[in-house]
């Protein structure tokens, strides 16, 4: 998708995932907004958020990393 990247539901929200939180297979991880349509991303794998690339509110890319994961 080519978008733009929401780590929240709504601004004033708090983050869906934080840098050294665990997620899970499947857990919402942020929102893409690509022409006005609101798509939850969810996560690939299980594991610890080690870095979240992009900021809140910046565009994003088709195929651009948006977090680095250590599977568990």
């Amino acid at each position: 998708l080519v978008g733009t990247f929401y780590q929240s539901a709504k601004p004033g929200s708090p983050p869906f995932v934080k840098e050294g939180d665990t997620i899970e297979l499947g857990q919402i991880i942020c929102i893409i907004e690509a022409m006005k349509i609101f798509n939850e991303i969810e996560s690939e794998v299980s594991g610890k958020i080690v870095k979240i690339i992009p900021t809140d509110s910046s565009p994003v890319e088709y195929g651009q990393v948006l977090m680095l994961v250590e599977p568990s």
